[in-house]
């Protein structure tokens, strides 16, 4: 098999969209998907996107996706790249389409001199934490992810 990583055009908006219903899956965080095909078209194709994404093809069919965004780390004082979301359906896992897709992240890092590349990783997932692993990943033990959304984050916007 041959895998090709491509920048995702505007047409693979549903592919892009079944695939994150399809992460969410097997997460068990379906329930949470709220994203719609306009959702994902506004953000990753409008003209000032806010994040933007690849997918990894094996043999001309879209096999997975990574999609991304720019952070920026005040220590390093540069910006870096946050991995949203890595996903190769199960079929295709073994290929080499994750590694591909982490690969393209990775010079891009390197060729726009980004400071780091960060995602997160739920902490039952062993097989992708044992894949990143393989990689060189480190995984920052004393962090933990903070998030508002719904009631708060409007609670606090109103404070």
């Amino acid at each position: 098999m041959s895998v090709q990583v491509r920048t995702a055009r505007i047409e693979d908006v549903a592919v892009i969209l079944g695939f994150i219903r399809e992460l969410a899956e097997y997460e068990r965080l379906s329930d949470q998907v709220s994203a719609s095909e306009a959702d994902i078209q506004a953000a990753l194709f409008s003209p000032a996107p806010r994040a933007f994404c690849d997918i990894a093809e094996v043999d001309g069919e879209a096999v997975g996706l990574a999609l991304w965004f720019y952070n920026f780390s005040t220590f390093v004082g540069r910006c870096g790249l946050y991995l949203e979301d890595l996903y190769v359906r199960p079929s295709a896992r073994g290929c080499g389409a994750g590694k591909a897709l982490l690969r393209r992240l990775a010079r891009r890092c390197v060729e726009e001199k980004l400071g780091r590349m960060e995602w997160a990783v739920l902490d039952w997932n062993a097989p992708a934490i044992g894949f990143y692993d393989s990689l060189g990943a480190s995984s920052l033990e004393d962090w933990r992810i903070r998030r508002l959304t719904g009631e708060a984050l409007a609670a606090l916007a109103g404070s």
